[in-house]
């Protein structure tokens, strides 16, 4: 019998991806290539690795003597469809053309704070400390406690994602501008108003899914200038962070704790087409060593 947390992983595997399991016991909502009838890679994977690892403590139990699991390869999956990120001239249009929408603010802190869009969609006002804390030693500046997400169980995508921010002065704005607006529309809302300390919901309070950040997106977008909003998502606002932030030489190390990684290497894994090559301490030593003079 295998451990709880190997268990918890397989049933999880086979609910995503096997088509004979009640539709009682799947999560509540379904990935679209799992609806079309498509087995996700990563289920695949999992299943491979409960399986294989399984089959191994069997044989350390002698109660098996082959482990044909290792026999099987997983089939490559199709290619999703590439992040990309915004440039400066880019990202200043967008902010522009969102301006006055119901989107501003998301984008804002979206933008200029890296936090994912499951982590903002979970934030809640007591998460929000505007004024900073001045009394503090030190004083502490005005900053949001990314703490929660959507995901299952509320909490984020792993331990390091728990973080801190200081907020930009132009998020400070626009999330005091968010909260008065919230107030009117809880004022519109009257007895259908539904409180749950949400800072960006919907205009009766409700939680804002996936699918509503991202239609409300790209209609905040449509006017940007040399932007098609159809070809941008939410999430590459966090790509974009980063790579203005590489761009303006910050160093892995910093981008890393920014954006909740557990160390550079996944950073540089996931966002290695935003991140500039930083590695130049050994070209610039042994340019000082050896020096050699150029020919025009």
């Amino acid at each position: 019998m295998g451990a709880p947390t190997t268990l918890a992983t397989l049933r999880r595997a086979l609910a995503n991806g096997a088509p004979a399991i009640p539709e009682s016991e799947r999560p509540r909502r379904r990935h679209p290539l799992e609806a079309a009838g498509l087995v996700l890679f990563s289920c695949l994977q999992s299943l491979h690795s409960c399986l294989n690892r399984s089959v191994k403590r069997a044989m350390a139990r002698d109660k098996v003597k082959r482990n044909v699991v290792e026999l099987c390869a997983v089939p490559a999956g199709r290619p999703g469809r590439p992040s990309k990120a915004l440039t400066l001239v880019q990202a200043e249009a967008v902010l522009k053309a969102a301006e006055g929408s119901s989107m501003y603010a998301y984008i804002v802190v979206a933008l200029l704070t890296g936090a994912r869009t499951e982590e903002l969609r979970a934030l809640t006002w007591d998460h929000v400390f505007l004024k900073g804390r001045p009394e503090a030693n030190p004083p502490q500046p005005p900053h949001i406690a990314v703490w929660r997400s959507v995901r299952r169980g509320g909490d984020t995508k792993t331990r390091k994602s728990r973080r801190t921010l200081a907020l930009p002065s132009r998020c400070v704005e626009v999330l005091w501008a968010q909260f008065e607006d919230q107030g009117w529309d809880r004022l519109a809302a009257g007895d259908d108003w539904e409180e749950n300390g949400l800072v960006f919901a919907s205009a009766v309070g409700k939680p804002l899914d996936a699918t509503n950040v991202r239609r409300a997106f790209r209609v905040a977008l449509k006017d940007a200038e040399e932007i098609n909003a159809e070809e941008w998502t939410p999430r590459e606002l966090r790509h974009s962070f980063v790579s203005l932030l590489s761009d303006s030489g910050v160093p892995l190390e910093e981008i890393s704790r920014l954006v909740g990684h557990s160390g550079t290497a996944v950073t540089e894994e996931v966002y290695r087409k935003q991140i500039r090559p930083v590695i130049q301490t050994g070209a610039v030593v042994m340019d000082g060593i050896f020096k050699r003079d150029l020919k025009p």
